[in-house]
């Protein structure tokens, strides 16, 4: 093994592909004869449609074909019980119900994007009925809520604290906007279907996909080469890429179809606004004795996509009493679905806030509350955890950061005529494995190769991979060739929840040394003594190693190759005796310059309990960037919907407004050397979401110190300051 190789700073070596314009995206696949298609959308929210009239476009230039419910066939539902992930269940126009504005309900295939465009605004859509939609955002429950979670008697612990407090909190609707828009290339070669998509699971994209064309598994093949970002909006496959499928075996020819970004905001989901009350009750030590966490969220008639904001607030602080349920309110807008650290990141804004203003209240300083409220288990589930250094984290973030200066008093602290805030809050995640399966081959000259059906979304699973195997074979990362993204290869886990690492560890762990194995026997043809495997070389009888690739060409073998095959973490036998979840804490600045209404982050320190990190520098950018993240959630990020036809209205780059390099802070961020051995041999643990949860609650609550302004409704707006 080399241990040099497994924690290090290493680049990303897919980088240099990425920066010269070698990494192909799934856009830039092009095909002889390929044709290109685009969606006709629903202009209404509700309703059902009459006609649609397409037969002057078919006499335009280039136009091709235009597909509606009448020609384009079947595609089947997805069965109740299945282990496929979709989020709008509804199959793509196979009825005249219009459920959403933006649905679609046509489909134009021509020689040229233009053509197909120009096409597309031409087709007439005559509606049957027209029903006025509710697209709005306000919550109320449209059913019985569910209990997520549930110990001890919270309303009668909460009707005796002699300190109560009980707050809403709202999250509002916010959209995925990475730079790689949708898209999809679809290509027959005979009975087989190959798509190039832009998704963060291919392995459920080719289930989803056979299963709703009526295929066998094998008949169908899904390539995500490279992903431009997806933040969760690509992990679960959307229409578009049935419809470029079906329009590619209808017209026998290759088909590209590729989301404008307006499709963006209403067509591949969003993450749902939230509607949270916090009830807590505590002693005037600051000890919880009642914690009570109800939320609503919306969903769309088209699918249900729950958002369990719930998650972390059964576990994270120690609480005899405490009841979590949760709703939603459906809407006729698209399908909500998940969105970096679904579920948690707005709960954890909820919780956290509610955490701030107790503290506040009973004057005791945040940090100090969190420690008071440290539990020794896992008060949830009743078992310990696996490897829990909050409390460490929280003690050198506050060291980081300068805490023991921070004045309590509003707006206290300046900086020249700025005033300066001051506010943390903690984060947690949940630490799991997905079923993974590959190979790692040792070559005659000298390489070696990792093959899985994973993908790499941005956040360096090339590069780890090929760490993990090179600290495994005792060789340079760089002599490990790494094939993903392709289902022909063996199946591996999807690129969400921050799972893919800590799934590919135990896989990674057997098939290289099953392939070391290999390596033996057939050095045990020349080779006398006992063998040895060490640095890439096999040794007899305490010899010098003899590189393998030199025993492979002595004895002839191209290459001899291993598998490892690892099943989802909740498959292990002691999966539920210990609980296993990723810590940390933000620490945040925040400026504000009343004279002008300028409010800006200024700073953030984060420290991050993660288990051990297999390469530091892809981690960090995962944490930096879901900080920024946080800052957008907190400061900026509101989609708006028209009420009358419920159209997303600022559905463009130009009307979000997201964080850009001027509203950027400086991010401090720490990982803590300990690794956790529960999930997998290395003890690694995921971070892509960690580091946005918590962010918000860290800002709203320094905005707080700043200027005295309890803001429980993000984003914050300048209106909230200065009303």
């Amino acid at each position: 093994m080399r241990d040099d190789i497994l924690g290090a700073p290493l680049p990303r070596i897919d980088g240099p592909l990425k920066v010269s314009g070698h990494a192909h995206y799934t856009a830039d696949r092009h095909f002889d004869g390929m044709l290109v298609a685009v969606p006709v959308i629903a202009t209404i929210a509700r309703g059902t449609v009459g006609r649609i009239d397409a037969t002057q476009v078919l006499s335009l230039p280039g136009v091709h074909a235009v597909y509606t419910r009448e020609n384009i066939g079947n595609f089947a539902s997805l069965p109740k019980k299945t282990k496929l992930q979709i989020d709008e269940t509804v199959p793509p126009m196979q009825d005249d119900e219009v459920r959403y504005y933006g649905q679609y309900l046509a489909l134009v295939v021509a020689e040229t994007l233009q053509q197909a465009t120009c096409a597309a605004r031409s087709v007439q859509v005559h509606y049957a009925s027209n029903v006025a939609p509710n697209a709005s955002t306000e919550l109320e429950a449209d059913k019985e809520p569910k209990v997520k979670s549930e110990r001890g008697d919270p309303q009668s612990a909460f009707d005796q604290a002699p300190v109560q407090l009980d707050e809403t909190y709202r999250t509002p609707i916010e959209t995925h906007n990475p730079m790689e828009l949708h898209a999809t290339v679809a290509t027959w070669e005979g009975e087989k279907l190959t798509v190039y998509e832009t998704t963060q699971a291919i392995v459920n994209h080719r289930g989803v996909l056979a299963a709703m064309l009526q295929l066998p598994e094998e008949r169908v093949r899904v390539v995500t080469e490279y992903l431009g970002g997806g933040f969760g909006g690509k992990l679960w496959p959307w229409h578009h890429s049935l419809l470029a499928a079906r329009a590619a075996q209808l017209t026998g020819r290759p088909v590209k179809l590729v989301l404008t970004r307006p499709m963006m905001f209403r067509n591949v989901g969003h993450r749902t606004n939230t509607q949270q009350r916090i009830r807590l009750g505590a002693d005037r030590d600051g000890k919880l004795q009642s914690l009570r966490h109800d939320f609503l969220f919306h969903s769309s008639r088209a699918g249900v996509s729950f958002e369990n904001c719930g998650e972390a607030t059964g576990y994270l602080y120690s609480c005899p009493n405490l009841r979590v349920t949760g709703s939603c309110s459906e809407r006729d807008i698209g399908p909500n679905t998940s969105m970096r650290g679904p579920g948690a990141v707005p709960g954890l804004y909820a919780l956290e806030s509610a955490l701030d203003e107790l503290a506040v209240r009973l004057h005791i300083d945040p940090v100090e509350l969190r420690l008071r409220n440290e539990p020794e288990i896992d008060e949830d589930a009743g078992v310990p955890f696996s490897s829990r250094h909050l409390v460490e984290c929280l003690h050198l973030g506050a060291e980081k950061f300068g805490w023991a200066r921070r004045d309590a008093a509003v707006g206290s602290m300046r900086d020249g005529d700025v005033v300066l805030g001051w506010g943390m809050a903690a984060a947690s995640w949940m630490g799991k494995r997905r079923p993974a399966q590959l190979s790692v081959s040792l070559h005659a000259d000298g390489s070696a190769r990792v093959r899985c059906a994973t993908q790499d979304i941005g956040t360096g699973t090339y590069t780890v991979l090929a760490q993990m195997v090179g600290h495994e074979l005792g060789i340079d990362a760089g002599r490990v060739r790494v094939e993903i993204g392709d289902t022909d290869l063996p199946p591996g886990p999807w690129s969400g929840g921050s799972m893919a690492t800590a799934s590919l560890v135990p896989a990674v762990v057997q098939a290289a040394r099953h392939a070391v194995r290999q390596l033996l026997d057939v050095a045990g043809r020349s080779l006398s003594g006992e063998l040895a495997f060490r640095d890439g070389g096999v040794s007899a009888g305490g010899d010098r190693e003899q590189p393998f690739g030199a025993i492979l060409q002595r004895e002839g073998v191209d290459f001899v190759e291993g598998q490892g095959d690892s099943p989802a973490s909740d498959k292990d036998p002691h999966a539920k005796d210990v609980s296993i979840h990723s810590f940390g804490c933000h620490f945040v600045e925040v400026a504000w310059q009343p004279a002008i209404a300028r409010l800006a982050v200024r700073r953030v320190v984060t420290v991050i309990d993660g288990g051990r990190m297999i390469n530091p520098v892809t981690a960090r950018n995962q944490i930096e960037g879901a900080v920024h993240m946080g800052v957008g959630m907190g400061m900026f990020e509101e989609t708006y919907y028209d009420g009358r036809n419920g159209a997303p209205v600022n559905a463009s780059l130009a009307d979000y407004v997201m964080v850009t390099h001027a509203d950027a802070p400086e991010v401090d961020v720490t990982f803590l050397p300990h690794p956790d051995p529960a999930l997998n041999e290395y003890g690694a643990r995921g971070v892509g979401e960690i580091g946005l949860a918590g962010v918000a609650a860290a800002i709203t609550a320094a905005v707080h110190h700043a200027t005295g302004v309890r803001v429980r409704s993000l984003p914050v707006k300048i209106e909230d300051l200065i009303g």
